[in-house]
């Protein structure tokens, strides 16, 4: 099987969404995803 578990793929979005909130928080402005 490859790929992540589901408890690490459950982790990793966890995180990201931390960051992002950390960041909001931070910087004290509202969250404008990057488009690439």
């Amino acid at each position: 099987q490859n790929g992540k578990s589901k408890m690490q793929a459950l982790g990793a979005a966890m995180r990201k969404l931390v960051q992002i909130c950390f960041g909001v928080v931070k910087h004290q402005n509202e969250y404008c995803p990057q488009v690439a």
